[in-house]
């Protein structure tokens, strides 16, 4: 009985994180993790797993919550346990590199990131071939990492093969391709190409909010990045009234002390200055 409930609650919990309610889907997770360590105690095999898996889960919403030490500590934990039980290419080995990475990213970390989404990549490749979703998805995050080292040729490289991959397996509407159109557009930005950015940035927004509504946060990402393409041109009003917008959903998703909460306002705040 623990056991089917504590899938639920993992079921239930990431739900309601990809819908940003990240308050009410932490409560789920740290029951479900609870419940999969009281099971790992008896050393079987899949309960020391499942305990992996809900690490994994409350990682990434730990992430997504700008709690990066305690998500990174989660994930740690999570590869102990597939490195000790788990093939060298498990799909969940694969998954918690690939979180790895992310973590870093989130931090700034570039360099220290790289590692861990080029083994997730390599995992994915061996396992799928070069031309699947799931090793674009892995592209994608590599590409992340190698933008925040300035190596803008390469991320530019790989976010355009990953975009083929998920317009030819999901159409031009999935969220997939929104999540790589906002990630191509900083790098068209980065090279001072504030207008093929906005153009990026439009329909990663169109996208984002026709799966996700209006208030989520991820929607507010991509607001505050075509923001700075509209300021970058000169037209701060439009990006005065994107940033503020950005920012209302920050505060009520994320709280006022998120990391993207206090960039978002200092990006409201200059705007103002200079317009």
């Amino acid at each position: 009985m623990d056991g089917s409930r504590r899938a639920a609650l993992d079921a239930l919990g990431n739900v309601l994180r990809i819908r940003g309610r990240y308050r009410e889907a932490e409560r789920i997770l740290v029951e479900a993790l609870e419940l999969a360590r009281r099971a790992a105690c008896s050393r079987r095999r899949d309960d020391r797993l499942q305990l992996a898996a809900a690490r994994n889960s409350l990682g990434v919403l730990y992430k997504y919550m700008g709690r990066y030490g305690e998500a990174a500590r989660l994930y740690r934990g999570g590869l102990v346990i597939c490195r000790a039980l788990l093939a060298a290419d498990a799909p969940l080995t694969a998954t918690i590199h690939h979180n790895l990475g992310g973590i870093e990213h989130a931090r700034g970390r570039f360099a220290a990131g790289e590692p861990h989404a080029r083994r997730a990549l390599e995992m994915r490749a061996r396992a799928f071939g070069a031309d699947h979703e799931a090793t674009a998805r892995e592209a994608v995050a590599v590409a992340a990492l190698l933008e925040g080292m300035g190596r803008l040729d390469e991320a530019d490289g790989l976010y355009r093969r990953a975009l083929r991959v998920f317009e030819r397996v999901h159409g031009p509407r999935h969220h997939e391709v929104a999540v790589t159109c906002n990630n191509l557009a900083a790098v068209a930005q980065a090279r001072g190409r504030a207008s093929e950015a906005e153009g990026l940035y439009r329909r990663s927004l169109a996208i984002k909010r026709r799966l996700l509504g209006t208030d989520h946060p991820d929607v507010a990402i991509t607001l505050n990045n075509l923001a700075l393409a509209c300021k970058r041109q000169g037209r701060y009003r439009e990006a005065h009234r994107l940033y503020e917008r950005a920012l209302v959903i920050f505060r009520a998703a994320l709280g006022p002390r998120h990391d993207k909460t206090r960039l978002c306002r200092d990006n409201l705040d200059s705007c103002h200055r200079m317009h």
